[in-house]
């Protein structure tokens, strides 16, 4: 898992504040393309690139933390609800359960669960799903 940070934006390089706000730009649809939300804000393509996966401003009033899973889980009964313990042993709750039909008895199951109340970490999470029986290829896709 990677280390966040929470830092005054007076210590940052100002392209930092011009990168959000272009990439607040095209979320909220002001504008339609990478090119027009640069131009706006007086920085490169390149710049908005190089940043945009790297910095985020902290959600004001946002109780939850999220995090999303993948996973490949053997056709045998009982294999969800064992996972889904797991998860809920760990004080995760589930958002949403997206699972896809068994082929060659192994289905694909993508889950989201909010991590605000998890005992310890995502990656002991992740370490315990790993161990457990008829799972295999736990991946983390995100966490907010």
């Amino acid at each position: 898992m990677e280390k966040y940070y929470i830092v005054d934006s007076s210590i940052l390089p100002e392209v930092v504040d011009k990168v959000i706000k272009a990439r607040n730009l095209i979320e909220n649809g002001q504008v339609r393309q990478v090119s027009e939300a640069v131009k706006l804000v007086g920085i490169s393509r390149g710049t908005y690139y190089k940043y945009k996966d790297y910095v985020f401003m902290p959600d004001t009033g946002l109780t939850q933390r999220k995090a999303v899973i993948s996973l490949m889980l053997h056709h045998d009964r009982g294999i969800l609800s064992e996972v889904l313990n797991t998860m809920s042993a760990a004080d995760a709750s589930i958002v949403t359960i997206n699972q896809n039909i068994p082929i060659h008895d192994w289905a694909s199951v993508v889950i989201s669960f909010d991590i605000s109340n998890l005992k310890g970490s995502v990656d002991d999470l992740m370490a315990s799903l790993k161990r457990s029986r008829g799972v295999t290829d736990v991946t983390l896709i995100s966490v907010e």
